[in-house]
């Protein structure tokens, strides 16, 4: 379990993994998102003996529902929090450098209208500083019609000119199986669809927890020296046991997805939206347009999974309309659609987007939380984290020297043709195992998915060697196949369990009730909603 694989047979070793240790772990780590994933590798890195538990799948929260974009913060310089956006922006630069193929580059268009705001002298300085940060220096305003070939597809009335700068995306769950698998490298252990069920005391000090296999219902108790409590915005959760308060404000951020024929942007197309003066984003990812987001209080159960509302619909569709009134978008152009949940602290606040977004940690009773901040810092909040806890493992003397984030992988030595592009991505995406991973493909599995940049052998391998054990975490985290394509894909199934039904061990049966199971979820949380449901959104 501790090697950089999971392959089909590795819940079979959990009696072995969890009851058989003479000594406790260093640190247990709850929850398998970005945070849980980037503390086991900053932990394992520095020599700890480290356990992840996820009570769901791998990134199936908040880190496979992200507006996946790697940014270095622009909007915080406007509220003066210069040294967080300068921290994101070096991080930024460090994943686009580490993690190439997988972190990559994007140029996004900021329309400058007359009467609008920001005007364009209020944004280029802060484009000019934003620069600084990141070592480099561009141009960035550009008269109408050059702004126009950027963003031929814009409304054009008013228009004065535009400005261009560079941030980031990525595949936010694919980013953290990658991590998770880096950190088995190190020797790291990590478990998905175990919940901590409690935290065990001893002299008031956490020590240990319960947790229960959601596949066998089995029970084990775990030894540990320190447990963090990474769960986003479940944290309170856990926190609850002890009697404490809750501190989170769940807020939801939803998205649409329409192919790109319909929303064709290359760059990423920023704007204000008319309602609220909101930030929305339109930009290309994974073959699709993503549009995103709102920013509204969940109230919800958060163990239930998010879904766009009728209204969150009705809003993006709105800034579509006032921003590409040209393209004549409709509700029959949405590919999916996606949800998920943010964890802000709450101060009070009535507008939710005036809720900061720096992370926090607390300790309490030996119990660490750490919750919050973004997804570009994640590194920085993990080893904020283990700083936290380094007196509590008083013989633990660890290097803080921030390195590489991955190690990469020479694809020079695949032994097929394929576009280096493609080289590049599986680089990115499976680190030192993409020459692996396309040693395993069958006939016509190194083709694009129809629609996508995913190859078929990915399937493959996710079913053999990364711990799928539904099909929603094959469909909607390993690959994005389920955003991506129609109706989650369901017009590919037969080829879907050709390649993946062995691979994975499920009789005829199984793969049935997993096929059940995976439309019921994406109808209900992935689908549009009732259409009759959604208020008019056109601008007049």
């Amino acid at each position: 379990m501790s090697s950089s694989l999971w392959d089909t047979a590795f819940r079979d070793n959990l009696d072995q993994v969890l009851s058989n240790h003479d000594q406790a772990w260093d640190i247990v780590v709850i929850g398998g998102g970005i945070t849980g994933a980037g503390i086991l590798l900053e932990a394992a890195r520095r020599s700890l003996k480290v356990l992840l538990i996820e009570q769901r799948d791998f990134a199936w929260g908040t880190s496979s529902r992200s507006s996946k974009l790697v940014h270095g913060g622009l909007r915080y310089l406007k509220e003066g929090k210069f040294n967080l956006t300068r921290d994101a922006v070096q991080e930024r630069q460090a994943l686009m450098k580490d993690a190439g193929g997988l972190v990559d580059t994007q140029s996004f268009a900021f329309a400058d209208y007359q009467g609008r705001k920001p005007g364009r002298w209020m944004f280029s300085l802060g484009l000019a500083i934003y620069d600084k940060m990141a070592g480099q220096t561009a141009r960035h305003y550009f008269a109408k019609d050059e702004f126009l070939m950027m963003a031929p597809h814009i409304d054009h009335h008013d228009l004065k000119g535009g400005l261009s700068y560079h941030d980031a995306k990525t595949d936010d769950a694919r980013l953290v199986l990658r991590v998770l698998q880096e950190a088995q490298s190190f020797g790291a252990t990590a478990i998905n669809y175990l919940a901590a069920t409690r935290i065990n005391y001893a002299n008031d000090v956490a020590r240990g927890l319960q947790v229960t296999d959601a596949i066998s219902g089995r029970q084990y108790q775990i030894q540990a020296r320190t447990i963090i409590n990474a769960t986003g915005a479940w944290v309170d959760r856990l926190r609850q046991f002890q009697g404490t308060n809750g501190k989170i404000r769940p807020l939801r951020g939803s998205h649409l997805l329409l192919p790109l024929w319909r929303l064709p942007v290359a760059q990423a197309v920023s704007l204000m939206h008319p309602r609220d003066g909101r930030p929305v984003f339109v930009y290309p990812w994974e073959g699709v347009a993503l549009v995103g987001t709102t920013d509204v209080d969940h109230d919800t159960d958060l163990q239930s999974e998010a879904a766009i509302t009728p209204d969150e619909v009705s809003y993006l569709m709105e800034a579509l309309a006032f921003q590409f009134p040209s393209l004549a978008l409709n509700l029959d152009d949405i590919i999916a659609t996606y949800a998920g949940v943010r964890p802000v602290i709450d101060t009070g606040k009535a507008d939710p987007s005036k809720e900061g977004r720096d992370h926090a940690v607390w300790l309490e009773k030996g119990l660490l939380t750490v919750t919050g901040g973004k997804l570009t810092t994640f590194r920085l909040i993990a080893l904020d984290a283990l700083k936290h806890i380094a007196s509590h493992l008083p013989e633990w003397q660890p290097n803080w020297r921030v390195t590489p984030l991955f190690e990469r992988d020479d694809t020079s030595t695949m032994q097929v043709q394929i576009p280096n592009s493609q080289r590049v991505r599986l680089s990115g995406h499976y680190g030192k195992l993409a020459t692996a991973v396309v040693a395993c493909a069958q006939a016509g599995e190194l083709e694009l998915i129809p629609g996508t940049e995913t190859m078929w052998v990915e399937l493959r391998w996710a079913a053999r060697k990364e711990a799928v054990l539904h099909l929603e975490d094959l469909l909607l985290r390993r690959t994005r196949l389920g955003l991506l394509l129609r109706h989650g894909g369901e017009a590919h199934f037969p080829r879907f369990r050709a390649i993946c039904q062995a691979e994975l061990a499920w009789d005829e049966p199984r793969w049935n009730q997993e096929q059940t199971a995976y439309l019921a979820l994406w109808k209900k949380n992935y689908a549009l909603p009732d259409k009759n449901l959604i208020a008019n959104w056109r601008i007049s």
